[in-house]
């Protein structure tokens, strides 16, 4: 993942219809330093640049900039809400099970919106969205270390 530039940044925001200000930079930069993050984790990294900040005002941001489409927010089952920057696709994610882990997975057929509906019932469709589960690389290890370390029962 690249880091954008605070000028890249700001004409993102500005390019978007937004007014330029300090917490949509910082929030947006804390979403692209590492993808699929918390409002939480945001609010952490944003309060070292803007220590007055609060959660509220991070979260209005978070929903501002997602209503801009400068951010994609996702909601894997039984997780916070999470945020990215990869908003120029029709890409799906895979989550760990065990550790909760996001990874991002590309269309799986062809482009947007990737899978069609076997009745749309009139809609047309223009996104998909798809989540995988199953066990990241680390947790598998994880588990195949327990389980060759695990005495027999007997």
């Amino acid at each position: 993942m690249t880091v954008a530039t605070t000028e890249e940044l700001s004409d993102a925001i500005r390019g978007a219809g937004l007014r330029l200000t300090a917490p949509r930079l910082a929030v947006l930069g804390a979403v692209g330093e590492k993808s699929h993050v918390d409002a939480g984790t945001v609010f952490e990294r944003v309060l070292a640049d803007l220590p007055d900040t609060s959660v509220q005002a991070v979260y209005g941001v978070l929903s501002a900039l997602t209503d801009a489409g400068l951010l994609r927010r996702i909601e894997p089952a039984g997780s916070p809400a999470r945020y990215e920057r990869r908003v120029d696709d029709n890409h799906h994610h895979i989550v760990c099970t065990r550790c909760g882990a996001i990874n991002d997975v590309d269309c799986v057929v062809g482009h947007a919106p990737c899978l069609h509906p076997g009745n749309a019932s009139g809609y047309t469709v223009q996104t998909a969205e798809v989540t995988f589960w199953g066990l990241c690389p680390a947790c598998q290890d994880e588990v195949a270390r327990a389980e060759n370390t695990a005495e027999p029962v007997s």
